[in-house]
């Protein structure tokens, strides 16, 4: 019996060893900040950058992080490995947590994994022009919300080092909770994007769908010098040669005339005016008549007219008029002279060269350059590892706790708070299938519209449901015209042409010139004291 007991100690002893060590050799980066950093991070000397970085406490928790102490200011600080990470072989883990403790309206929060100093720059003088692999991490101001994902890569050819933005990254999440953010480098080419253990996206390297530019540039390229022949027709549909305009075509009948039909209302005031002086209203006692004028009481409306179906002058209303048809044109039919659009001829791509995996220089430092309008801003367990499950681990052991706190401290604060989690879910499920849809082919064209239409309702709670309308309408709208744009168009001719429908937008535009005029004109003139129309 006492035998088999110590038999299992050992084994459960030996097990934890096997653990620790796997975590120790797969674990090529870690930094907690349970201590200061001072050290070990380098704070960069340059003059842009004033902001000052802290070691400080999360709030409500007792674990440290690297803490963006001021608003408005540049940070930059970088820690050098001790070994740099070859990101060539085998699978790369990049995660680290981020916790917004004030929110973040306009401002950056990654990280830049930094290339060896050969390549040109110096932890003391660390700034936005020190080279790097890779730059993960949130970024949000204006219309820019996402998780960044940017990939530096060397051409081959030209030598050149370019920049690969991963194209529809993630957005960032809205609220003030930690949040880890984790990237997923595979043999494979595959990169994954998880935020908070849940995958957000998933990419190819290589694919030019996926990275933008693309890291294998295209086979051919339209060809510079080819020119588009004088003769070449691209319309589609000409009026039609030989139509002729009906005789009984007036195009001088006018849209809308009076109907001679209408009759005045019984009990109509013809008598009576639509506005009154108000009876009530005096002189002020500051009144000056050789500076403000004479002065008269301001108008109210005839409280006789509320009963009566009208006041004043009566006068019979205008109607459409049946025989108005506008301006004739002839109906429009297929162009036996068109050719297409034209497009230059392609050509073999003088820099085309092929890649069967990217070709990832070192990580030799881990920096963080930002410039935000928000402080609060806390960095934790940065992580670089060669193992997902070690990854998932210390989201399991250093975020997961931390998280569920800070969850039921908000839930406590929200008094609809069962409500509101109830409708997250729900609100969770439709944004994940919008996402999907979003990736349809025939939406191709149409996609950037639709994500940063869905990244809008993510992010502004307030404006959700009305968003969520829109993008249903974009994507209905997108689908009838597919369905039936490509009909013929009917020769038969409209009653309202475009030109007359032109004509009135631009009246209309007239109209709201006009009025943004004189509104700017009565902000430039200096208030007077009120008149009769203005009280």
């Amino acid at each position: 019996m006492e035998a088999t007991k110590i038999s299992l100690q050992l084994i459960f002893l030996l097990i934890a060893c096997a653990t620790v060590r796997l975590g120790a050799s797969d674990a090529l980066f870690y930094e907690s900040f349970d201590e200061p950093f001072e050290g070990r991070w380098t704070v960069s000397v340059k003059e842009d950058y004033k902001g000052v970085w802290k070691h400080a406490k999360s709030e409500g928790h007792d674990d440290y992080g690297l803490l963006v102490s001021e608003k408005a200011r540049k940070y930059a600080i970088v820690n050098e490995l001790d070994k740099p990470v070859d990101l060539k072989d085998g699978t790369v883990v990049l995660q680290f947590e981020v916790r917004l403790q004030n929110g973040l309206e306009c401002g950056g929060a990654y990280l830049k994994y930094l290339r060896p100093q050969e390549a040109g720059w110096k932890p003391k003088e660390f700034d936005n022009e020190s080279p790097y692999s890779i730059m993960f991490g949130p970024d949000k101001c204006g219309s820019t919300n996402k998780v960044h994902f940017i990939l530096k890569h060397k051409n081959p050819k030209s030598g050149n080092f370019i920049e690969h933005h991963l194209k529809y990254p993630p957005s960032v999440p809205s609220d003030k909770l930690s949040h880890v953010y984790t990237a997923i480098l595979k043999p494979d080419n595959e990169l994954r994007i998880l935020i908070d253990g849940e995958e957000k996206k998933k990419a190819n390297f290589l694919s030019a769908e996926d990275f933008e530019p693309a890291l294998i540039p295209p086979k051919t390229i339209p060809d510079p010098d080819d020119k588009k022949p004088e003769d070449w027709d691209e319309r589609a549909k000409i009026p039609d040669p030989d139509a002729v305009k009906p005789d009984d075509w007036d195009e001088d009948a006018p849209m809308e005339i009076v109907d001679e039909e209408a009759v005045k209302p019984g009990g109509w005031l013809d008598d009576e005016p639509e506005e009154i002086d108000d009876p009530d209203a005096s002189k002020p006692e500051d009144w000056d008549e050789e500076e403000d004028g004479e002065w008269e009481a301001p108008k109210i409306d005839n409280p006789k007219c509320e009963t009566a179906p009208g006041c004043g002058e009566w006068k019979r209303p205008m109607k459409r008029n049946p025989a108005y048809k506008g301006k004739w044109h002839a109906p429009l039919i297929d162009n036996p002279n068109y050719k297409g659009i034209w497009k230059p001829r392609e050509i073999p791509n003088p820099d085309y060269f092929e890649l069967e995996k990217p070709d990832f220089e070192p990580v030799a430092a881990i920096g963080i350059e930002i410039w935000t309008m928000q402080d609060g801003i806390l960095f934790d367990n940065i992580l670089i590892a060669s193992d997902e499950k070690v990854a998932e681990s210390y989201r399991e052991t250093a975020w997961k706790p931390k998280y569920e706190v800070e969850k039921e401290k908000q839930k406590a604060e929200e008094p609809t708070a069962g409500l509101s989690d109830g409708l997250s879910g729900i609100k969770k499920k439709v944004f994940d299938l919008l996402y999907k849809v979003a990736d349809i082919p025939f939406l191709d064209a149409y996609k950037l519209k639709i994500l940063d239409l869905i990244e809008k309702a993510e992010t502004q709670p307030n404006l959700t449901i009305g968003i969520l309308v829109s993008i249903v309408i974009v994507i209905l709208t997108i689908f009838f015209r597919i369905l039936f744009g490509g009909k013929k168009a009917s020769t038969k001719v409209t009653k309202e042409p475009s030109s007359t429908v032109a004509a009135e937008a631009n009246n209309n535009q007239e109209s709201s010139g006009e009025k943004e005029e004189e509104k700017e004109k009565e902000d430039a003139v200096p208030r007077r004291r009120s008149t009769r129309r203005d009280n």
